[in-house]
């Protein structure tokens, strides 16, 4: 049976956004992920002359090539990007990013004097590479981030090149110059850590099959698309009808996908925007 909730109601809710979704346990989980993340590279990929792509595997690049410390490059490199974009991301964006980036530089100078954990490259890889993409997922799960590549190319386009594909193009540079510093076989390693980050970066954001499909029947779908982007990174889309994206009484639906252990924060969201709003959970997912 589905579970649809419309809640009828012309008074507005005290206190805004901030019961929502409090920056305490925000904070927290942002440093989780920071500390995670900085285990994964410190404990697992750097002993080994691993690297990543982005941001990360920029500053560990350069950080094996010159022997200083990775703290100092993935400071030095992310939060310059950050100030430079400043006015194109939120202010609560910006300060849970410049948290999880200290964090994460902090975390890797404590543990650069401690040897790797295990000693196979290749199982170094692949447990450096899901311990660095859970902890880069929890960080954007929470509202911030630990690497500033993706939010900044996404504000470039240079011809034909979309901003994935310039982020594409940063990490097969990184890669390649890897394999041209490293040698073949480290650059293989390097492919599989950055290929288990990938995957591992999308349990925390995206959820597994805990996750629902919600469709949302709403006048005020804008603003319903920016706060979900803002307090729970959920994309949501319009959802493709005969009609178009709203009816003739400017009722629009959008999809989205909703983490079960987060439906009450989904819907204390939506209905911030629009107490009218009816939600729906799809009873297949």
């Amino acid at each position: 049976m589905k579970h649809q909730m419309r809640v009828h109601s012309s008074g507005k809710i005290r206190g805004g956004m901030k019961h929502v979704f409090p920056a305490y346990p925000r904070a927290v989980g942002v440093i989780v992920g920071a500390m995670l993340a900085s285990v994964g590279l410190e404990l697992f990929l750097m002993p080994h002359g691993i690297v990543v792509g982005g941001m990360t595997g920029l500053s560990a690049l350069l950080a094996l090539k010159t022997e200083l410390r990775l703290g100092l490059f993935l400071f030095l490199l992310n939060l310059p990007l950050l100030l430079f974009h400043r006015n194109n991301i939120h202010w609560s964006y910006g300060i849970f990013t410049v948290m999880g980036v200290l964090v994460f530089s902090l975390g890797t100078l404590v543990l650069h004097p401690y040897p790797s954990l295990i000693a196979e490259p290749l199982l170094a890889a692949l447990i450096g590479g899901v311990a660095l993409g859970l902890g880069l997922g929890l960080s954007l799960r929470f509202g911030g981030a630990l690497d500033i590549a993706e939010k900044a190319v996404n504000q470039f386009r240079y011809g034909r090149l979309s901003p994935e594909r310039i982020l594409l193009l940063l990490n097969c540079l990184i890669l390649i110059g890897a394999g041209f510093h490293f040698g073949f076989l480290q650059a293989l390693y390097s492919v599989i850590a950055y290929l288990s980050a990938f995957e591992a970066i999308k349990l925390p954001v995206q959820g597994t099959r805990l996750a629902q499909t919600v469709h949302i029947k709403s006048r005020h779908c804008a603003a319903i698309q920016e706060e979900l982007l803002r307090y729970l990174n959920r994309v949501a889309v319009y959802r493709q009808e005969p009609t178009g994206t709203g009816n003739e009484n400017g009722i629009g639906i959008l999809e989205c996908q909703c983490h079960r252990l987060e439906r009450s924060r989904f819907i204390s969201v939506v209905h911030q925007c629009d107490r009218e709003s009816e939600i729906t959970f799809d009873p297949k997912d």
